[in-house]
C-alpha cells in the first residue's frame, strides 16, 4: 500500500511540475517582451540626452565628457550618503568600544564626503573651462 501511494505522490508531483511551469514560461515571454521595450526606451532616452550633449558642447569628445560626468555627479550622491552612514558607524557606534575603530570611521566619513564634494563640483567646473577656456 505504501509502495502504490509513493508512485501516486510522485506521479501527481511530476504532473504539478509540468502544469505550473507551462504558464510560467508565458509569463516569462510577456515579461522578456516589456523588460525589453522599456530598455530600448531607456536606450533611446540616454542616446538622446548623449546627442544633447554633443550638440550642446559643439564637440563629440566634450558632450561625451559631459554626459559621463553628469552621470557621476547623479550616482555619486547615494554611494558617497552610504559611505558616510557606513564611516559614522565605525565612529558612533562601534568606535565608543574601539579607538582604533573611531579613528577609522572619522576617516571614512572624511573620505566620502571630500569625494561627494569633488563629484559634484566637477562637471560645473568643466562646463565653466570649455565655456571660457576654448575661447
Amino acid at each position: 500500500m505504501k509502495k502504490i501511494a509513493i508512485v501516486v505522490v510522485v506521479l501527481l508531483l511530476i504532473l504539478g511540475i509540468y502544469s505550473v511551469r507551462k504558464p510560467v514560461r508565458a509569463v516569462e515571454q510577456v515579461i522578456d517582451n516589456e523588460t525589453e521595450s522599456q530598455l530600448i526606451e531607456i536606450k533611446e532616452t540616454q542616446m538622446k540626452t548623449l546627442e544633447d550633449y554633443k550638440a550642446k558642447y559643439g564637440s563629440d569628445i566634450y558632450g561625451t565628457v559631459a554626459y559621463i560626468l553628469h552621470l557621476l555627479q547623479v550616482y555619486s550622491i547615494p554611494f558617497c550618503f552610504l559611505g558616510i552612514a557606513i564611516g559614522a558607524i565605525h565612529k558612533y557606534i562601534i568606535g565608543v568600544r574601539k579607538l582604533d575603530t573611531l579613528e577609522k570611521g572619522m576617516g571614512v566619513m572624511v573620505t566620502f564626503t571630500i569625494l561627494l564634494i569633488i563629484c559634484q563640483i566637477l562637471p560645473l567646473a568643466f562646463a565653466v573651462f570649455i565655456k571660457f577656456g576654448r575661447g
